[in-house]
């Protein structure tokens, strides 16, 4: 009697510590599922705000070279663009949202550098782009020190800006404002004289059909920003992967493609297609 009560009891033990273990990897699933490409979607980490890069639009859609290039990739890695989720991804949180696996990819004009690379891995880069000014197409600033004592418009706390400001023009009248928009209404109005940031995102709002033919870039080339995709530390057979879908985008036209429908109408003249690990200084 004493034996069978034992083995009751360690029936009934086993049947918890089972079930136990089956609700631990349904979590699991869950979990990966999120982020993972063994999942049947996946979460990539794009800007909302970018017109030409990473746009949200008014019915839901997404548009921009970024959302173009993350799309290629994903087909790639075996999605179809209905398996793709993409996710607003802030400039602050890139690397917080690939450690916590909330997006398997970030496709979100993310700059490599070697404080970055501290934390995750890239794949690319797939664009070189270039700090430079938007200015009014009938503008006669043609370099750097044009800008002193000229206004000067970016955003809060724009490592663009700071740069002409200590660097470039240190007598121009830096403004900064919340958001891009703030400064194109000002330069459409005259209030400022030049916008400053990535030579891909000017180029970008330059584009939008209600600018058309209003704006120039300026094509000063002041430092050197290559974008690469952002993947979680250490998962190197996704980096691979990212990397083949990249190279091969390039050689069979859609990359140039993408950069034409994106960028084309600001007259954006882009670098040639960057190779694979090759990081311009």
């Amino acid at each position: 009697m004493k034996l069978r009560k034992v083995t009751a009891a360690s029936a009934a033990v086993l049947a918890l510590a089972l079930t136990a273990t089956a609700c631990g990897s349904e979590d699991k699933n869950d979990s990966d599922s999120s982020a993972s490409g063994d999942s049947k979607t996946i979460k990539i980490g794009i800007k909302y705000d970018q017109p030409g890069l990473g746009l949200k639009e008014p019915d839901g859609s997404f548009s921009g070279f970024d959302v173009d290039v993350a799309t290629y990739v994903a087909k790639e890695l075996g999605y179809k663009p209905d398996q793709i989720e993409f996710v607003e991804t802030k400039s602050a949180d890139r690397e917080n949202a690939l450690a916590r696996g909330d997006v398997k990819l970030i496709a979100a004009t993310y700059s490599i550098n070697d404080e970055r690379k501290q934390k995750v891995d890239f794949a690319g880069p797939y664009l070189l782009a270039h700090q430079d000014l938007l200015v009014k197409a009938d503008s006669d600033i043609a370099k750097g020190t044009d800008l002193n004592g000229k206004n000067l418009c970016s955003v809060v706390g724009s490592t663009s800006a700071q740069n002409v400001k200590e660097e470039i023009a240190p007598k121009a009248n830096l403004r900064e404002n919340a958001g891009y928009s703030e400064c194109l209404a000002g330069l459409q109005s005259g209030s400022v004289d030049a916008l400053t940031t990535d030579d891909s995102i000017l180029a970008g709002f330059a584009a939008q059909d209600k600018y058309k033919g209003q704006f120039k870039l300026a094509g000063l080339k002041l430092s050197n920003e290559n974008y690469g995709i952002g993947v979680k530390k250490g998962d190197t057979t996704t980096l691979n992967d990212v990397n083949t879908a990249l190279e091969k985008m390039v050689s069979d036209g859609s990359w140039q493609k993408a950069v034409e429908a994106n960028f084309g109408p600001a007259n954006y003249k882009n670098e040639p297609a960057p190779k694979i690990g090759d990081i311009v200084s």
